[in-house]
């Protein structure tokens, strides 16, 4: 069983796996939403069934018909079985700006990522998610008075201010 330090460290390279996701999906950066999965691994989102590589391409597609996307990740429960299998639970909150009817609308769903991880060659990875699906709700965007204020608006990729740290004032 894994205990003290090892422990400790695990846990926190399992948390880091989510948090790659979620930033590869809202960043569309395929790699890193990749570097999440076991090569093998599998997925089950109910509308979607099969490998995790095949799932990542596929999402990232979908995600080009998106204005913007913002997935938290909350609690994480993680519970280990041996050495070098762990399953896991995660919450998470989902955010899509999609058109819808022509306008623009906010679509967002709350939800839970039960995991399986395997420890191969001393790397944690996901083996195994299934998305369970809790609530979900959609309404007419009502932020464009960010924008207006002048605030400091999230994009894709390269154009975020998160891809151009040396506009973070680092000389």
């Amino acid at each position: 069983m894994v205990a003290g330090l090892e422990r400790l460290l695990a846990k926190d390279a399992i948390r880091d796996l989510s948090t790659a996701y979620a930033r590869g999906l809202d960043r569309w950066d395929a790699a890193l939403m990749r570097s999440a999965f076991h090569a093998d691994a599998t997925v089950d989102y109910g509308f979607y069934q099969g490998s995790a590589l095949a799932f990542v391409d596929w999402a990232q597609d979908l995600l080009k018909t998106h204005r913007a996307n913002q997935h938290m990740m909350g609690q994480v429960a993680i519970d280990f079985d041996g050495e070098d299998r762990a399953f896991g639970e995660v919450y998470m909150f989902a955010y899509h700006r999609v058109i819808e009817g022509g306008a623009e609308t906010d679509m967002i769903i709350a939800g839970r990522y039960a995991d399986r991880y395997d420890r191969r060659d001393g790397v944690w990875r996901i083996a195994h998610r299934a998305e369970i699906i809790d609530w979900g709700s959609t309404a007419p965007a009502s932020d464009g008075f960010l924008a207006a204020l002048g605030g400091i608006m999230g994009a894709r990729g390269e154009a975020d201010l998160t891809s151009r740290r040396g506009a973070l004032g680092l000389h």
